[in-house]
């Protein structure tokens, strides 16, 4: 039974509260006025009879009751956005067959919850999934043995195709933690250890070098990994660093005791995630698709990764858009 008084405006508001800071932010954010913020705070720290905010501070800071209390209530706030988005989910009822391809940083939680709602509304529909990396999936995309497909662009995106941007994902650096406290910093674990690149047959192999050859920088030639977690795997060993994304540090979360994610010690770039859809589809199903796909990585994703690395906050983000047809 809830605690009379603990009201979901109220825990809308205090998470806003945690996120910013400020009154004016939090109501920004949750569409009230000031004094209705002010009042919904005062209400639900009275109805838990503590704390959760040091309200004497600029902006303001969550105190230890608040830290365990946010936790606790993003996770309530993260089931019921879903639990709403998946009643308001698309109607494909009305679809025979339909071909999908998805990232493979996917894989571990979103990917399973969007085939379990795809699957409840395709009722007469024969449905194929694959799961892959991006050069892979956007093989596959611009050969047309996809309908719909889920993968990262360096900001080009396969001519022909209907684009719906889903989110940002900004490169990151890991290392081991070990390695980084006896270095002293990110700058010098990257002239401690050697650098463990992804198989530039990969999209994302490519794009970082291309980044570092961009800006000179140079790191021996040593190691060249294909799969994400056997570089995730070499890292926590302590073998070397690694650039990744914070959705590929996220895939790795049976490594993280072992290494850590910094913000890069060079010039920062970011890669784009989007939905592809085939010329010929009816707009509305990709669009309800690509609304459905932000909706879980907001809350299956990006909630969580900026639990655990806050200042990716602004950085990691879902993108909105209206849908674009990419030209050469």
């Amino acid at each position: 039974m809830l605690i009379k008084g603990v009201t979901l405006r109220g825990l809308e508001v205090f998470e806003a509260l945690a996120a910013t800071g400020t009154v004016a932010q939090a109501a920004d954010l949750t569409g009230l006025s000031q004094p209705a913020v002010s009042q919904q705070m005062r209400n639900l720290e009275a109805a838990l009879g503590t704390n959760l905010l040091d309200h004497g501070r600029r902006p303001m800071q969550l105190t230890p009751a608040g830290r365990s209390f946010l936790a606790r209530t993003q996770t309530v706030l993260g089931q019921l956005r879903l639990a709403t988005n998946e009643l308001s989910v698309m109607d494909l009822s009305h679809l025979s067959t339909l071909n999908l391809g998805v990232i493979d940083d996917f894989d571990h939680d979103l990917t399973p919850r969007l085939v379990t709602m795809l699957a409840e509304s395709m009722t007469q529909c024969r449905f194929k999934l694959i799961t892959a990396p991006s050069h892979e999936i956007t093989e596959e995309m611009t050969s047309g043995r996809l309908d719909i497909a889920v993968a990262a662009t360096g900001g080009t995106a396969p001519e022909g195709v209907v684009e719906h941007r889903l989110v940002r994902d900004p490169f990151i650096l890991v290392a081991p933690r070990a390695a980084l406290r006896d270095a002293g910093g990110a700058a010098e674990v990257t002239r401690a250890l050697p650098l463990l690149r992804y198989d530039r047959d990969q999209f994302i192999g490519r794009q970082i070098e291309k980044h570092l050859n961009r800006h000179k920088l140079d790191f021996p030639e040593r190691f060249e990994i294909g799969a994400h977690l056997s570089l995730m795997k070499l890292v926590a060993r302590g073998v070397g660093w690694a650039v990744t994304t914070p959705l590929g540090y996220m895939r790795a979360e049976r490594f993280h005791d072992e290494i850590e994610a910094l913000p890069l010690p060079f010039a920062p770039f970011a890669r784009t995630i989007s939905l592809y859809a085939s010329p010929d589809w009816a707009e509305v199903v990709p669009r309800d698709v690509a609304r459905t796909m932000r909706s879980l990585i907001e809350d299956l994703v990006i909630s969580r990764a900026l639990r655990l690395l806050p200042w990716l906050d602004g950085e990691l983000m879902v993108l909105e858009d209206g849908g674009q047809v990419s030209k050469s």
